[in-house]
Order: structure tokens, then C-alpha cells, then sequence
């Protein structure tokens, strides 16, 4: 409880013991008090001839090398401005005994010879050119050593977190714990807000994240939720049915009621026999669903679904659950899309994580389809506002090195704004995934083949373009959009443009959902899971 003193006054030694060693290791060290109130709590029964030595004695072995404190990591973008600005007001704190998911990010290692490799890989004039990586390959040349990575393992656990997930790559770690190994851990207080835009209440740190660890640490996913991942695909608003009932202009697909079927893009788009055969489609979802829409799908537009469908249940999603129909028609949307336009896959994996969890699941969610290695499609339908926009990065970067595509959405509403409530746009800022837009398009008949197409931007609700920015940073053009950049088409020839492809996304497209209903007028906001894998 606190430390003894052996003095000599002349007449044998004094023995005694200071109660109040604790409470100076807590709030600061001797100095900071002064040398009159420290004398106070320590003297009442020492003579005054040995109350100086007392004081020496213990401010030595405050400053004992032995004893100094470790140097705190102190993280950022974790404490959101709504927050640090009092626009979201405090209304109290989270329970103590409440246990939270939280995803522990480590930077990857050799960040500029990743960056270069991943060049090389897709320069045909380079020795390097698809000479794709293994995870293990990847993981020894940049991933954390295995020494980093287990101390990290080891201060989670001595702080009394449950480790329940380490990644192969040895660049996330996934932990549980109580609030209370929260705050004391990180060194914060676990507050919770009104959010300012939505009716419910967030939880979110007081203050940026510190902690005493000599490995590098880049973010903390799940400290928060004051942004859910939401859908990019839903039915047509109601003002725009009243516009055009029957789908939209372009409704000229084999589906009922005109609307475009997953199969109608293979004519359309010209891609003759290459049915995805022999290959794995790997596809992001923050909801379950429910198998028997996706089946009713398939028995109403009469084909036939064989391709398996494995689901992949990340940290506490729910293969079955969903919080609302649009959650779940998204999920429904990208299987059924997907299945009817590439029905020669071998596999359909769907990477579920849990929709409560806010935005900490997705790099959870990203590293384990890199980890995995097995599809080398991938999709991702839905966005959010991340805590700090450069967290999944790393993950997109080992895709990129073992030969893997990520697809985006490219969000709604125009150009980038640099405000992901407002484009909706996050991860497609991120410029090592493949951004993919939205057009209306017109076919020569049902299931029959290109006739036109239009940028999608249906009564003003729909996408337009930009250069990919994150807010704080342009990105810089990428290589295959350079030599298609010209005055007509107005794009930058300096900055990457938004989006890097695009294909029919408007409201004409058919879909099984909720527990058995069935309409023509959702949009897909935007297809990336129409991108049929390669033979």
C-alpha cells in the first residue's frame, strides 16, 4: 500500500510507512505539491529533525529509473468534432460492466516499398507484373513482426481484454473487454452523446486514446458509433414512383414489369459465355438475410440458382438478422444480382458483420477477405463515415498485392464534396479500390443487347462525379484513367476521377426481399457485384 523508510536519527533506526503513495503516483509526482503540504501528509509522527531526509528519500525514489513511468502512445481521430466542438451534447456515461468489440490497427511495415510493388505488380513492362503475393509472402515483408504483434496480444490481455480474433496478416487485432478496461487501458471516460442528426444516442471517448505500448498502434476501431454502415441500394422514393411508376426511363429488361435482371447485363454488356465459371466472388455486408427471398427470386424470373452460397459471420454479425427491410434488401440485392449474372461460380462468400457494431467491423471485415485469399472479386455495397478514412487502407493494398479487385460504390449526389454524410462515398476515397458508377441504360428489347446509356442522375437524385478526395487529401490520377482523360469528357489529368467505371444502376432493377416481397423499382446504388468474375 506504500513503501517503508528506514531513517537514522542519532538513536537507532525509524521505521515507517508512507499511505500515501498511491494517491501521488495517480495525481503527479512530489515536486507539483510543494514541499510544505508534502511535509503535511507525511510528518505529523516524525521528528522535525528528519522530516528533510524524508522528504529527499522519497523524491528519489519517485525519480528511480527503475520506477519512471513509460512513455504514453497518444493516438488521433478517434473523438469525433461534433464532439470536441459541443455539437453533440453529453447526456451521460456508459455502464461501467458494458462490454464493447473494439479492432486494435497496426501500420503496415516498408509503407514505400508496398506502395511500389503494388506499382510494379500492375506494369506489364515490369518483371514483377502479376507476380501475385501469398498471404504469408505479404505478411513477412509487411506486416508487423511477430514479436510486435504478440507484445500487442499481450498488453490487451494483461489489461483483461479477451483476444478473440488475430489476424494473419499480424496488422489487426480483435478484443472484448468492459468499459472500465477501456478507460483505464486508453486512459479515457467512455461518454455518451445525443448524435446530432439522428435520433438516438452515441457512445464516443472524452478524449484521444493514450496508452503506455512501445509498438506502433494506428487506430482503434469501435471506440465509437456515431456512424453505422448504411445501405447504398433502395427502392425508388415515392415522389419519383409518381414521376414514372413503371422504373424509370430505360426499363427495358427481361424482369417483370421491364425491370433488368442480374442476367439481362451479360447481354447488354457483351459478355457473351463468360458465365464466372470455376471462379469465388467475395461480397461486404453489414446484415443478414433471409435464403428464402433469394430463392423466390430465382423461382419468379425462372433460372435456376446452383451456386453454393457460404456465409462468413464476422465478430457477432448474424447471418439471419437484419435491423430493417432496406438493410436486408441490400444483402438480397447483391446475391441476387450477382447469382443471376454470373451463375458458373463455384463459390458465393458473404462476409456478415454485425450492424451494431458501427464502423469498427469493416477493417475486420476487409482483412479477413484479404486473409482469406480466396475470392479475387470483391464487392462492397455500402457506406459509412469512418473515424479516419486512411484505417482500411492497408488491407485494400494487400488485396491489390495478391492479385484481388475490391469494387466500391461511388455514392450519390454529385461530385466529391470531401463530406462522407454528404457523398456518401467512403471506402470509394480510398485509391487502391476500383470505383464504380451508376448509368441508365436503354437494351434493344428484354434480355436483349446495348442500345444507350446515360450518366444516372434520375430527377437529380443520382450520381455524378469528381476527384476522389477524403476530405483532407486529393489522390492522384491512377494509370488506366490517364490515357482516356480528354476535353470532352472533361475529367482531371492530374487527379484521380470518380467513379473508374460504371454500368446500369437506376431504379429499374428487380428484387426478392423482407421476407417475401418482390418489386422492380429498387436501384443498386451502385452495382459493383454486376462486375462478373473473369474466366
Amino acid at each position: 500500500m506504500g513503501w517503508n523508510l528506514g531513517l537514522y536519527n542519532g538513536s537507532g533506526s525509524l521505521q515507517f510507512k508512507c499511505p500515501v503513495k498511491r494517491r501521488f503516483l495517480r495525481e503527479g509526482n512530489i515536486p507539483n505539491l510543494g514541499a510544505a503540504k508534502y511535509r503535511r501528509l507525511i510528518s505529523p509522527r516524525i521528528p522535525s529533525g528528519v522530516t528533510a531526509f524524508v522528504w529527499m528519500a522519497a523524491f528519489f525514489s519517485f525519480i528511480n529509473p527503475g520506477q519512471a513511468q513509460p512513455v504514453l502512445q497518444v493516438l488521433h481521430n478517434h473523438v469525433r468534432p461534433v464532439v470536441t466542438s459541443g455539437q453533440a451534447a453529453s447526456v451521460g456515461f456508459l455502464p461501467s460492466a458494458q462490454r464493447l468489440n473494439l479492432v486494435i490497427h497496426m501500420p503496415v511495415r516498408n509503407q514505400d516499398e508496398l506502395a511500389s510493388l503494388i506499382n510494379r505488380l500492375s506494369d506489364p513492362t515490369s518483371p514483377d507484373y502479376r507476380h501475385w503475393l501469398s498471404v504469408a509472402e505479404f505478411t513477412e515483408r509487411f506486416g508487423r513482426t511477430e514479436a510486435e504483434y504478440q507484445k500487442l496480444a499481450d498488453f490487451t490481455q494483461a489489461n483483461g481484454f479477451a483476444v478473440t480474433y488475430m489476424s494473419p496478416n499480424r496488422l489487426m487485432l480483435v478484443i472484448r473487454g468492459k468499459v472500465a478496461q477501456i478507460e483505464k487501458a486508453f486512459n479515457v471516460k467512455m461518454r455518451t452523446y445525443q448524435h446530432p442528426a439522428e435520433n438516438r444516442i452515441f457512445y464516443s471517448p472524452d478524449r484521444e486514446p493514450s496508452f503506455a505500448l512501445d509498438v506502433p498502434v494506428s487506430h482503434i476501431s469501435g471506440l465509437n458509433n456515431y456512424s453505422y454502415p448504411r445501405p447504398g441500394g433502395g427502392p425508388r422514393p415515392t415522389e419519383l414512383s409518381a414521376a414514372n411508376h413503371a422504373g424509370g426511363p430505360g426499363a427495358t429488361g427481361s424482369g417483370p414489369g421491364g425491370a433488368f435482371l442480374g442476367s439481362d447485363m451479360r447481354a447488354a454488356y457483351n459478355m457473351g459465355s463468360n458465365t464466372g465459371s470455376g471462379q469465388t466472388l467475395g461480397l461486404a455486408e453489414f446484415a443478414g438475410y433471409t435464403p428464402s427471398d433469394v430463392s423466390l427470386y430465382f423461382s419468379n424470373i425462372h433460372q435456376t440458382n446452383s451456386v453454393p452460397i457460404t456465409n462468413i459471420v464476422v465478430d457477432g454479425g448474424s447471418a439471419t438478422t437484419w435491423n430493417n427491410a432496406n438493410d436486408e434488401g441490400e444483402v438480397c440485392l447483391d446475391i441476387e444480382q450477382a447469382l443471376s449474372v454470373a451463375p458458373g461460380l463455384s463459390q458465393l462468400r458473404l462476409y456478415i458483420g454485425p450492424e451494431n457494431f458501427g464502423v469498427g467491423v469493416d477493417g475486420f471485415i476487409f482483412s479477413q477477405m484479404a486473409t482469406d485469399n480466396i475470392a479475387k472479386q470483391l464487392s462492397n455495397s455500402w457506406w459509412w463515415s469512418p473515424d479516419d478514412p486512411t484505417t482500411d487502407d492497408p488491407y485494400f493494398m494487400e488485396m491489390a498485392t495478391q492479385g484481388q479487385t475490391f469494387f466500391s460504390i461511388s455514392g450519390d449526389h454529385g461530385a466529391y464534396t470531401g463530406i462522407n454524410l454528404i457523398d456518401e462515398g467512403y471506402p470509394a476515397e480510398d485509391d487502391h479500390v476500383t470505383v464504380v458508377g451508376g448509368t441508365a441504360l436503354t437494351t434493344a428489347g428484354a434480355g436483349g443487347a446495348w442500345q444507350s446509356e446515360v450518366v444516372w442522375n434520375d430527377f437529380g437524385e443520382g450520381s455524378g462525379g469528381g476527384p476522389a478526395d477524403d476530405g483532407a487529401t486529393y489522390f492522384p490520377i491512377q494509370s488506366w484513367q490517364s490515357p482516356v482523360i480528354n476535353s470532352s469528357n472533361g475529367g482531371s489529368t492530374t487527379l484521380r476521377n470518380s467513379p473508374d467505371v460504371a454500368l446500369q444502376a437506376n431504379f429499374v432493377n428487380y428484387i426478392c426481399y423482407n421476407n417475401g416481397s418482390c418489386a422492380g423499382n429498387w436501384d443498386s446504388r451502385f452495382p459493383p457485384q454486376r462486375f462478373r468474375p473473369r474466366s
